[in-house]
């Protein structure tokens, strides 16, 4: 296990340089590459209750999924992250103003804020269809490398257990996130697929 840790965190700063060496414009550059290829997915396209995350400054920008799911009426769902463990729910967004107006946690994310009871949460009423994961690193097998606190893997087996079931999982990545092997254990769940810039 301390191997694997120590695997795993090695490749994060790795990933983290080559991320930070990308300007803003080729950030921009590659997520609307990402985003237009999401469009034209056939999961994207059928799905009515998608869970997308806010971008932060190194992971690619969900804006305009964000725009254009609202535009076709789809259901959209945010993480609200517990700082004290690795627990997370996926609350409903009201559109896009309301998202502009979530308060920011300390890590600089908008999120609907602990006390805000109103929403509904994913797999309280109808399960999720599709979830845009967000990640440091990907290999093409499927393997994901998170921050290492275990949020979406936790989410993930809720979501297997509840009555709908696991929803596709598609993560968006930037080429610079692509390793040739990301090292896994018993815990890290396979993401479905993959979307960057490149050949398919």
């Amino acid at each position: 296990m301390a191997a694997l840790r120590a695997a795993k965190q090695a490749l994060r700063k790795e990933i983290k340089r080559r991320v930070a060496a990308l300007s803003d414009e080729e950030k921009l550059r590659q997520s609307l590459i990402v985003s237009h290829k999401l469009f034209q997915h056939p999961k994207y396209v059928s799905s009515k209750r998608i869970a997308l995350f806010l971008s932060m400054s190194d992971e690619v920008r969900t804006e305009e999924i964000i725009k254009d799911a609202f535009k076709l009426g789809k259901s959209c769902f945010i993480p609200r992250y517990e700082r004290s463990n690795s627990h997370m729910d996926m609350l409903k967004l009201g559109g896009l103003q309301d998202m502009e107006t979530l308060p920011l946690t300390s890590w600089n994310i908008r999120q609907p804020a602990d006390d805000d009871e109103s929403r509904e949460e994913a797999l309280a009423a109808g399960g999720l269809d599709l979830i845009l994961m967000p990640g440091l690193g990907f290999d093409k097998s499927g393997n994901r490398l998170g921050r290492g606190r275990g949020y979406y893997d936790t989410y993930l087996e809720r979501c297997v257990k509840s009555p709908k079931g696991k929803p596709y999982t598609i993560a968006l990545a930037f080429k610079e996130q692509l390793c040739q092997e990301i090292p896994v254990d018993d815990n890290d769940v396979l993401i479905d697929e993959i979307l960057y810039e490149g050949d398919e």
